[in-house]
């Protein structure tokens, strides 16, 4: 059993054949799915979709998005928080290397998501690239639970998330050829361990070129066991009670077919 913690199964990329998705992952061993939001659209048609197919859904918007953050936008996030089916705030974040957003907007919308993440009790879903100084330096301050997103960030970054007992979610980047950050997986505390596909993005070996999706979790998943010297049988049992643990006891729940 595995659950996929990052998956943007509402992205209209998947519009044609959602239910053959969700069925090929159910099929494949994959008894959750928590479906990410992007923005303000974004959460109403993540709590749609993991309504509609048994999973859970985030609430947040992504640092791309962050220049259309405004209060109001705050206050219907935080009322999605109140919603059962959603887990965690975000994706938010810092990204540094695209820039669609001004750095400024990007910093305050991520704060101001944290401070609704610690308000609600929920944790949040981290987006970072090539942010590491500013992204170190928030995280210390959180108050609410963290998940670094498909993790692939620099030392700094690693050691803020340590400090702070975040959780460390990998993506089919372990199976890329140019992977260079096998001893920052192994190192992740087996407690603190998450798996995900950020479908439909980055899919893994041997899927590469294709659309990802949540049933190839189990490929990352085996390539973290790999990594890490640990049975994939022992991997997948693990991250699954950290998922429960992280996002809640629904996590657990087989989905309804």
């Amino acid at each position: 059993m595995l659950v996929d913690t990052h998956c943007h199964l509402a992205d209209a990329q998947f519009d044609a054949d959602r239910a053959d998705v969700v069925a090929r992952a159910r099929a494949g061993g994959v008894s959750h799915v928590i479906v990410i939001a992007d923005s303000l659209p974004g959460t109403r048609s993540a709590i749609a979709v993991a309504s509609m197919h048994g999973f859970s859904a985030t609430a947040g918007v992504h640092p791309h998005e962050a220049k259309t953050w405004t209060p109001e936008t705050a206050e219907a996030i935080a009322a999605a928080l109140s919603d059962p089916s959603v887990v965690a705030v975000g994706e938010t974040g810092l990204d540094y290397h695209y820039d669609f957003s001004p750095r400024e907007a990007q910093r305050s919308a991520f704060e101001a998501q944290l401070a609704l993440a610690a308000e609600a009790g929920k944790p949040v879903v981290v987006h970072s690239r090539e942010s590491d100084d500013d992204m170190a330096a928030i995280l210390r301050q959180s108050r609410a639970a963290i998940v670094l997103h498909s993790f692939s960030s620099g030392p700094k970054v690693f050691e803020a998330g340590m400090g702070i007992g975040a959780y460390f979610s990998f993506s089919g980047m372990v199976t890329f050829r140019n992977w260079a950050l096998a001893d920052r997986l192994a190192a992740v505390p087996l407690d603190r361990l998450l798996v995900e596909t950020d479908a439909p993005y980055l899919a893994p070996v041997p899927h590469r070129g294709k659309r990802n999706e949540p049933a190839w979790v189990r490929d990352v998943a085996a390539r973290v066991a790999e990594i890490r010297g640990e049975p994939a049988a022992f991997v997948a049992e693990q991250t699954t009670a950290n998922a429960a643990r992280c996002f809640g006891p629904r996590v657990l729940a087989l989905s309804n077919p």
